[in-house]
């Protein structure tokens, strides 16, 4: 077993901070309370994501809450804390409830204190402020979320008392949340550093007698293995290396990761004198786990220990099957089963048959890539711009779909194969958003800009988002190029896009006010909230559409890389030997996927075959988008016409069609002679100087001796 997974393996069935290459990390100690010490104990829990259902490694709110009271039975002086993203992003269940039962049962396993994260905005500032927050039992804190004007628009930090003992807790956002949720949403609100933030949120706290301060915060490491714990190129590590020592302890989330690492003294900010080693914790995703962190805490109310542990809240037995690690909570367990006889009702209504899985773009190893072109994105935002109508042209002219707006793969009820049927619970839970779509105007200079933000600014959390594009437009790029030089060309239903020509797009409400760094979006002109939500576009596109017959998969290739040789020329002659390679030829898939592919791809001029090439679909660079592969090399025919000579690139399985043009110089005179060697050349050139001398002499009067 590879060291890295066994790491990963002890991680998550101990919780503990593992060596890993090169760095030594603190282990935690465990708790040794003195004598007349009193023991505090926290635990900690971040993006449930409405998962109040038991699903196998997910134990389910019922169990969440048994747990909790179960460990606060054993010790009375227990916090229940959170980072963030209990709601949003929800299981079907919680999704159609608009996440009431989440939030009810948060309430009844007694949440005391939580961060906000960034899904909390899904729907805006204003329903997190007007309804969220009023259903919620449990504060919610916000040290770096301030309103345009400086002041707080969430309480910064928070205090409790237990054993005796003043325990505060300071809470932040990740500082990429004008990234993640819609800007028009939040358009009232700054997001400010975070490590700053929570210093001052910390010093207050101990200025108001706070014995223990805990920072939870929605922000997270991006590996398991505790590297970077300080490293200012990490997000996290940016914060952590900046905090003061007046911050005892780190619960963490938004990377849906599991990690139990400890800052060693020697490596913390020397800001606030600190005392000790720094426990930074994650519990995972989902309910799968809880932090445990217990302070034991002396009589004048110094911390003389801190251990921490993450306590899983299930476990796979021999036979693959999960069993909850604690007793369920009855009364949540009522809860959840009405939500479930709610969704039931509400998510089985059959929206029409599919003839195969629509499916994200995945890594190697079979995880979510949102830097890959998938059938699933290229189908939702045809859906969109067919649902979308505006006066001049009937239905928009193309619609893009963002990759993080897509939750889950569309699959249907396919346990007895293809074509499935399609319910309405199935579809929710690929778009759980509720964006409404927006329709507006943009020329083809300002499209060709928003496929260029694709490739995010420096320091994004992703380094790429490629956008699904419905049906009739497609382009090419050059994935070498340099920022904003990316975009080779674009073609709408087989005709060039103009750059000074507007055209009607579609996108939801997130992208439309600039979210995930699409900002020329945001710049569209007459836009128009149409009302329509994303789910109802969806819903409606298949009643459509699959009246006679499901709704095949289109596996073709909105977009394709095509990178021309160094030195290569800027236009061709007849008979001329080009040369480039194809990239983007295939939607980026696990081995093993049953995603159609392309063996070879054709290159054609008109109807003339110049040339196929075989395709090498081994999937690559799993943050863009470059697999499928081809090096096309072909002769233009002699008798190829001066001018841009319009070429396609075609699969014939995927049905992949995309145009690209070439310049084509005008040909010599017929000669009798081959005008295309190497001694052609030479001789060319010899006429040519013999002209110009000619010319030369005539100009100026000279005769020759």
């Amino acid at each position: 077993m590879a060291v890295a997974t066994w790491a990963r393996r002890l991680t998550a069935l101990f919780g503990t901070a593992l060596l890993s290459a090169g760095l030594a990390l603190a282990i935690p100690p465990a708790a040794s309370a003195a004598p007349g010490d009193t023991e505090i104990q926290i635990l900690g829990i971040n993006d449930f994501h409405g998962r109040i259902d038991a699903n196998g490694q997910e134990a389910g709110a019922a169990v969440v809450s048994g747990a909790v009271k179960q460990l606060r039975s054993d010790n009375p002086n227990t916090i229940f804390a959170g980072a963030g993203d209990f709601i949003g992003a929800s299981t079907f269940p919680s999704f159609i409830a608009k996440d009431k039962p989440t939030i009810e049962a948060m309430n009844d396993a007694d949440l005391q204190v939580s961060s906000v994260g960034n899904h909390e905005f899904d729907q805006g500032w204003n329903d997190l402020a007007k309804r969220v927050i009023p259903a919620a039992q449990w504060k919610y804190l916000g040290a770096n979320v301030k309103l345009k004007s400086g002041s707080d628009a969430l309480a910064p930090t928070w205090e409790t008392t237990v054993g005796g003992v003043k325990v505060g807790f300071v809470g932040a956002v990740t500082e990429h949340l004008d990234e993640l949720v819609s800007p028009k949403g939040i358009s009232m609100l700054k997001i400010t550093d975070i490590a700053n933030a929570a210093n001052a949120g910390a010093a207050a706290l101990k200025a108001d007698g706070a014995k223990i301060v805990v920072l939870l915060v929605h922000e997270g490491y991006a590996t398991s293995d505790c590297k970077g714990l300080t490293d200012p190129n990490s997000d996290l590590g940016k914060v952590v290396g900046a905090l003061s020592g007046k911050i005892d302890a780190v619960v963490s989330g938004h990377t849906h990761l599991e990690y139990n690492c400890t800052v060693p003294l020697a490596q913390r900010s020397k800001a606030g004198s600190p005392t000790r080693d720094l426990p930074v914790m994650q519990s995972g995703m989902y309910g799968h786990n809880l932090d445990q962190m217990v302070f034991a805490v002396d009589a004048v109310g110094a911390i003389t220990s801190i251990s921490a542990k993450i306590l899983p809240l299930t476990t796979k037995g021999a036979d693959g099957k999960w069993t909850a690690n604690y007793a369920a909570d009855p009364a949540v367990e009522t809860l959840v089963a009405a939500a479930d006889a709610d969704a039931k009702v509400k998510g089985a209504v059959p929206l029409g048959k599919i003839s195969g899985s629509f499916d994200r773009a995945k890594t190697a190893d079979g995880t979510e890539n949102r830097g890959g072109e998938s059938n699933l994105g290229n189908v939702v935002a045809e859906a969109q711009r067919w649902a979308t109508e505006e006066a001049s042209t009937g239905s928009a002219q193309v619609a893009f779909m963002n990759p993080g707006g897509l939750r889950a793969d569309m699959e249907g009820n396919n346990a007895k194969g293809y074509p499935a049927s399609l319910t309405y619970e199935q579809a929710a839970t690929v778009q759980p958003f509720a964006n409404t779509l927006v329709n507006m105007k943009l020329t083809g200079a300002q499209i060709k800009q928003v496929l260029e933000q694709q490739w995010q600014p420096d320091g994004s959390s992703r380094p790429f988002l490629r956008l699904g594009i419905s049906k009739g437009f497609v382009y090419t790029y050059d994935p070498a190029a340099a920022r904003d030089h990316h975009i080779t060309a674009m073609w709408l239903n087989g005709s060039p896009v103009s750059a000074s020509a507007t055209y009607s797009v579609t996108v939801n409400s997130f992208l439309s006010s600039g979210g995930d760094n699409f900002g020329e979006l945001a710049k569209g002109t007459a836009p128009k909230d149409t009302g329509i939500t994303d789910l109802k576009g969806m819903v409606d596109y298949m009643a459509a559409m699959t009246a006679k017959a499901p709704l095949a998969v289109d596996s073709s290739q909105r977009s394709i890389g095509v990178t021309f040789p160094k030195g290569a020329p800027a236009t061709y002659a007849p008979g001329a030997t080009v040369s480039f390679n194809l990239s983007s030829l295939t939607f980026p898939a696990p081995t093993g996927s049953t995603e159609a592919v392309d063996k070879s791809i054709v290159v054609k001029y008109g109807s003339t075959v110049l040339g196929t090439f075989p395709v090498n679909a081994a999937a690559s660079m799993d943050k863009f988008d470059e697999t499928g592969t081809a090096s096309v090399s072909f002769v233009l025919p002699t008798d190829m016409p001066a001018g841009a000579a319009g070429l396609t690139i075609e699969g014939a399985t995927t049905g992949t069609s995309v145009p690209m043009t070439i310049a084509v110089e005008a040909a010599l005179a017929a000669t009798g002679v081959d005008v295309t060697g190497p001694a052609s050349v030479a001789v060319l050139l010899l006429l040519l100087g013999s002209a110009l001398v000619v010319a030369t002499r005539r100009r100026y009067g000279v005769t020759q001796q």
